[in-house]
């Protein structure tokens, strides 16, 4: 059937259907956007080169189409057989001969059964283990500002939900076309084998399924678009609200986000509804079409049955291929709102797949090997995308091998920034990032990456065990350096203490830690992974006094010898650092030492007076 171009939004104009989905939203703007409409042809051709693994098993699969009518079709003439030869005739000679060839028929029908079943869904997984594959390693390569614009829970929607729908658009759908089509020809094939004149007659009321089909298939997409629209917002409401159900619970949040997933929920099952009660209308429609057709071709034939042009047999297999005849192009017609249903999904990966990443990698070239570690940026200037106040403004720096450089400044002065663009989130507006000498745009992005080490204000700690968390910096590490990085990270006593030691799991996000502890094992992840460069984000915010001052000292071995930029709004942890840079609003205001930019009585000496009552009250260790 041709495929017809109908946007979401112009079949949602039907007054009925835009009464069912009427759903308001929780604010001004939608949780998740709509994707756009394609055509079908146009997601067919999409996702086809997916089917390149299996194709030479797609062949077996159209030779079942042929062969499965055809054997139904062969049971049915045999029941002609046995009317006319046997009990019109009162002869009972030919009937083993009927009973055998309708067992070796059965037998081969369910054969058939059998290696269709296994085929298709092998090819079907394999179509859809290529594809998810595909999908996720595209998602992982796009660039951190996707992902800060995007509700996560809608991004796995699509990965894991939307997924299996295309198969059952791409694959198994145009297979049950096929066998549709293939029934199709070979009942009508027998059918004007039979009469022609009678045929012609019982096809009269095709055209009526093909309208009704493509009236009710528009209303089904539209109604499709919108359920699994839905679906990513209530994925993305409840990722949102369990990932933060500490800050939900307390704060007493806990009606308010459930109204708001109520309401998502109320989308979804009305968008859902919608399509159940377009369906449920076009079934009984269908019926109603056959049963005329039906009635109208009986009629026909018992006349022609009484002028003697044709037999009981015939007529009785007649009648049994146009109940054939019409359960093919019944299920044509409800394939058509199937393909329509699926493509709405299939249209949310296609816009997933079509998002590029901001950061673009460079052809492969001889790997850059280790650096030395000298970190310059060079006038850089940046904007995020979607704001219009830049984030950072001519800003210069360097650092060597053995330095520390700090970036002070209130928050929002764009320090994190900084760190953001030296492991290549993002490229700068204007200037140049380099890592000894070579901008970073002309370097893989995995050299770059192996050569920074990070840790983050946020501590990321896997749900895995101690010392799968503390390999995450480099996997192929032996026992041995393990157990050195988490002594270098004053981390062993505490995890030889925990029940399992190293093979102790810490839960979603760390949980079952501290937050000293779970600091001083993303120390141990950043010292096993031994990179020349090192960030240090906000390394001791959110820890107590005492935390703090059992992360200093972990901090400082890790820092030897490397190139270290400590990015911190707390000036008392970076006063020995060799150079410290003021950062305001974007801009570079003040450079230098510590006693430096205090004698110069200026922005770092006002901000220094803010922390000097913590120093009195709490002092601490500096970086040396």
């Amino acid at each position: 059937m041709k495929p017809h171009r109908h946007s979401a939004r112009g079949a949602a104009r039907t007054p009925a259907l835009r009464r069912l989905l009427t759903v308001a939203e929780p604010s001004s703007e939608q949780i998740v956007a709509a994707a756009p409409p394609l055509a079908v042809r146009q997601v067919f051709r999409r996702f086809w080169p997916y089917t390149r693994g299996g194709r030479r098993w797609i062949v077996l699969l159209v030779a079942f189409c042929v062969v499965g009518p055809a054997i139904d079709a062969a049971e049915i003439w045999l029941f002609k057989v046995v009317v006319d030869d046997v009990l019109v005739q009162r002869d009972l000679s030919p009937f083993l001969p009927i009973a055998l060839a309708y067992v070796g028929l059965s037998l081969a029908s369910g054969i058939l059964s059998f290696a269709d079943d296994v085929t298709s869904t092998w090819v079907g997984e394999r179509f859809l283990l290529a594809l998810r594959a595909d999908v996720f390693r595209h998602v992982q390569h796009l660039s951190l500002g996707f992902f800060e614009r995007r509700r996560l829970g809608d991004v796995m929607a699509r990965v894991t939900g939307d997924v299996d729908a295309v198969e059952t658009f791409l694959l198994s759908g145009v297979a049950q076309a096929l066998w549709y089509v293939m029934r199709l020809g070979i009942f009508l094939g027998l059918l004007f084998y039979l009469s022609w004149d009678l045929t012609l007659f019982a096809l009269v009321i095709v055209p009526l399924f093909y309208y009704a089909a493509r009236y009710f298939s528009r209303l089904v997409k539209a109604a499709s678009r919108e359920r699994r629209r839905r679906s990513g917002s209530l994925s993305a409401v409840a990722e949102e609200v369990l990932g933060n159900i500490a800050l939900v619970q307390a704060y007493n949040r806990q009606e308010w986000e459930q109204g708001r997933f109520q309401r998502e929920s109320l989308g979804r099952y009305r968008a859902t509804m919608a399509s159940t009660r377009i369906r449920a209308v076009f079934g009984p429609l269908v019926d109603l079409v056959e049963m005329s057709g039906a009635l109208l071709v009986m009629g026909l034939g018992t006349w022609q049955l009484a002028n003697g042009r044709l037999t009981l047999g015939e007529l009785l297999v007649f009648l049994a291929l146009l109940s054939k005849l019409y359960s093919p192009i019944r299920g044509l017609s409800h394939l058509n709102s199937t393909f329509y249903a699926a493509s709405a999904a299939a249209e949310r990966i296609i816009e997933l797949l079509d998002q590029r990443p901001q950061v673009r990698e460079v052809p492969a070239r001889v790997p850059f090997g280790r650096a030395h570690g000298r970190v310059e940026f060079d006038g850089v200037g940046f904007t995020y995308p979607g704001t219009d106040r830049p984030a950072l403004c001519d800003v210069s720096l360097d650092a060597g091998p053995g330095q520390t450089l700090a970036v002070v400044g209130a928050s929002g002065a764009g320090k994190s920034t900084l760190a953001k663009l030296l492991l290549r989130f993002y490229d700068p507006g204007h200037g140049a990032v380099r890592l000894d000498g070579r901008d970073l745009r002309t370097l893989r992005l995995a050299d770059v990456r192996d050569n920074v080490a990070v840790v983050l204000q946020e501590t990321l700690v896997l749900h895995g065990t101690v010392r799968e968390n503390i390999l995450y910096g480099r996997p192929d590490a032996s026992e041995r350096e393990v157990v050195e990085a988490a002594r270098a990270a004053d981390a062993h006593d505490f995890v030889t203490a925990l029940p399992e030691g190293y093979d102790t799991v810490v839960g979603q996000r760390g949980r079952l830690l501290s937050g000293g502890q779970r600091q001083r094992l993303a120390i141990a992840r950043a010292m096993i992974r031994d990179a020349p460069v090192l960030i240090l984000d906000e390394p001791t915010t959110g820890l107590d006094a005492e935390s703090g001052r059992r992360v200093m000292e972990p901090l400082r071995r890790l820092m030897a010898g490397r190139t270290t930029i400590v990015i911190s709004h707390n000036l008392l942890t970076v006063r020995d650092a060799t150079e410290i840079l003021v950062l305001d609003h974007g801009r570079v205001v003040e450079r230098g030492a510590h006693h430096d930019l205090l004698a110069s009585g200026m922005t770092y000496a006002r901000l220094h007076r803010l922390h000097a009552p913590v120093a009195t009250a709490a002092p601490m260790k500096t970086f040396r």
